[in-house]
């Protein structure tokens, strides 16, 4: 497929060195995007996904700014644009870890520095990237979760900022959409890898909340990364050119 391979620029993508945003920048890659990724902290994860884009024949730009700073990361959306001749595309995967815990035994502060990741990081993402993507036209997509839609118990630090982060989406699309600027959404299920696959390491899902979460869903499965890479590319392409404010949960039915 070569979705991306005749536009000028190319794509930057937070969260690169994740589960679903390693899946995405490979996926951008293979369809003939350049790539300018940002990651957290683990810089050989990012070498490893930077070779991989290479590979695909573009080019591949990597940096860590904080997404809380807005000053970094307007900096780096700066290179990105430097490097890569442009932005068509921004697809935001990255996420801080989300314990899974009831909302009365939440601690303000940790609720607040969720809020922090989450909410003001796609705040300050967007901003630095608008007037980059309303010179190409672009289109912004941002992976939620489809704990927006159902709401699983004890999932508010990833569904009440993850709420938060879609509406503001609507906000762009409705406001940026003079500019041809397109926004959307990507909402996982339960995956096999990224966020679940942490929440498994560190046994806030055991197994029989991980069976009891599999047979309430209609395909009896959990889903994949490259699954959510799926739909990130599939809205972020032309083949989506008259999708925008939109949600695509990615979850075998659960939510219906």
């Amino acid at each position: 497929m070569t979705d991306f391979s005749g536009r000028a620029g190319g794509a930057l993508v937070t969260g690169g060195s994740g589960g679903i945003g390693a899946a995405i920048c490979e996926m951008l890659a293979q369809r003939g995007s350049s790539v300018a990724f940002t990651y957290r902290s683990n810089a050989e994860a990012a070498e490893t996904v930077a070779a991989s884009v290479r590979d695909a024949g573009v080019e591949a730009h990597t940096g860590n700014p904080a997404l809380e700073d807005p000053e970094e990361l307007r900096a780096f959306a700066d290179e990105a644009v430097d490097v890569l001749g442009g932005l068509h595309t921004v697809i935001s995967a990255a996420g801080p870890h989300v314990p899974q815990m009831y909302l009365s035994q939440t601690d303000p502060d940790l609720f607040a520095r969720q809020i922090d990741a989450d909410v003001v990081g796609a705040f300050n993402l967007t901003v630095a990237v608008l007037p980059h993507l309303r010179a190409k036209g672009g289109s912004i997509v941002y992976v939620t979760t489809a704990a927006t839609t159902v709401f699983p118990k004890r999932d508010a630090l990833s569904s009440i900022p993850k709420g938060a982060v879609e509406s503001l989406m609507r906000a762009v699309a409705v406001e940026e959409g003079r500019f041809g600027v397109r926004a959307n959404c990507v909402g996982p299920g339960m995956l096999e890898d990224g966020m679940a696959a942490r929440l498994m390491a560190d046994g806030d899902l055991d197994d029989r909340a991980l069976e009891v979460a599999r047979t309430n869903i209609p395909l009896g499965r959990f889903g994949k990364a490259v699954d959510i890479a799926e739909a990130a590319c599939f809205l972020a392409s032309d083949a989506a050119n008259y999708i925008s404010g939109q949600k695509l949960d990615i979850d075998g039915a659960f939510t219906i």
